[in-house]
């Protein structure tokens, strides 16, 4: 069974504000931290074992996730002193994992909803030396582009261009061999989207795709994250409130709202399409709209909040 590396160590520059004191894995998507849906998924394609990656705020990961066993999966923890790019993250965490099986790559920046267990599956069938997740896109034009032959083969990693040769794009989920993983060298900054990959396509390696179209998002702005989370809530519902939290029976969530654990929203209260990070407090008739209210905040009776980040000290609008 695959081993997996979760890479959640990068500053969220995008997502700012809202990561301004929280990673952007431990962002809050549909009632829970952008890593937990990652946890969830590995967890369905048979993988009980993840390193997570860590370098900014890494310090926040262990309170919340500690050991896994609360997900019936054992969870380490790699830090790096500086930050090493993604393929000096993916070496760091891979002296932890002491396995000849398949190393799984997943990506803090994204969520997916394809397949996990069959790209395993495929990769090793192959007997690959890295195979990547592809998402078709209507317009590729503003990613990188990955042609593959008849085969499935990676063929090139082509920067962005006006014209792009295919419109298959990388959606940041990798399977390894182990022995592609000790080509990278320790403590040094490498990119394996612009170094390793180009590298082993270069040598003949064997690096295929596997090509599913199914949900994907790049949740690298705080637009992109909330249109997220009310895109899965909406798959079930109007509103998602998770257990632990009271919202009194006159206040309205709609357009996709969650409500994480151990809020109270009290009476007259309308929130849409907005994301309520756990342990808050919704005043009486608070109208909060496209807004995400950060852990522990309590918003007043009345107040008015529309496309903003909110904590206790500051309310910054979200660009």
């Amino acid at each position: 069974m695959a081993t997996a590396i979760l890479l959640v160590g990068g500053f969220g520059t995008r997502l700012m504000p809202l990561t301004k004191n929280t990673p952007k894995p431990m962002l809050t998507v549909a009632g829970i931290p952008v890593t937990e849906h990652q946890l969830k998924m590995a967890k369905a394609a048979g993988i009980t074992r993840i390193v997570l990656a860590t370098s900014y705020l890494a310090e926040l990961f262990t309170p919340y996730f500690g050991d896994g066993s609360k997900w019936g999966m054992q969870i380490q923890y790699a830090v790096e002193k500086s930050p090493l790019g993604t393929g000096g993250a993916i070496r760091n965490a891979a002296k932890l994992i002491n396995s000849s099986e398949s190393i799984v790559i997943l990506n803090g920046d994204v969520l997916s909803s394809h397949n996990l267990a069959e790209q395993i599956r495929q990769h090793e069938a192959h007997g690959a030396d890295v195979t990547l997740h592809l998402t078709k896109v209507e317009d590729a034009r503003a990613y990188g582009c990955v042609p593959t032959d008849p085969n499935g083969r990676v063929t090139a990693f082509l920067e962005k261009m006006e014209n792009p040769v295919t419109n298959q794009i990388n959606a940041g989920c990798y399977v390894f061999n182990p022995r592609v993983l000790e080509s990278i060298p320790l403590d040094t900054v490498v990119s394996v989207e612009r170094e390793t990959f180009p590298a082993l396509v270069a040598s003949g390696a064997a690096v295929y795709g596997y090509i599913e179209s199914s949900y994907w998002v790049d949740i690298g702005t705080p637009h992109a994250l909330m249109n997220a989370s009310t895109e899965i809530v909406n798959r079930d519902g109007d509103f998602l409130i998770m257990p632990g939290s009271k919202v009194d029976s006159s206040a309205r969530l709609t357009g996709g709202s969650s409500v994480a654990g151990n809020c109270q929203v009290l009476a007259g209260a309308l929130i849409d399409s907005s994301i309520i990070e756990s342990d808050c407090s919704i005043g009486s008739n608070a109208q909060i709209s496209r807004s995400y209210i950060s852990k522990g905040t309590k918003v007043e009776d009345g107040a008015k909040i529309t496309s903003s980040f909110v904590t206790n000290d500051e309310i910054i609008s979200i660009p």
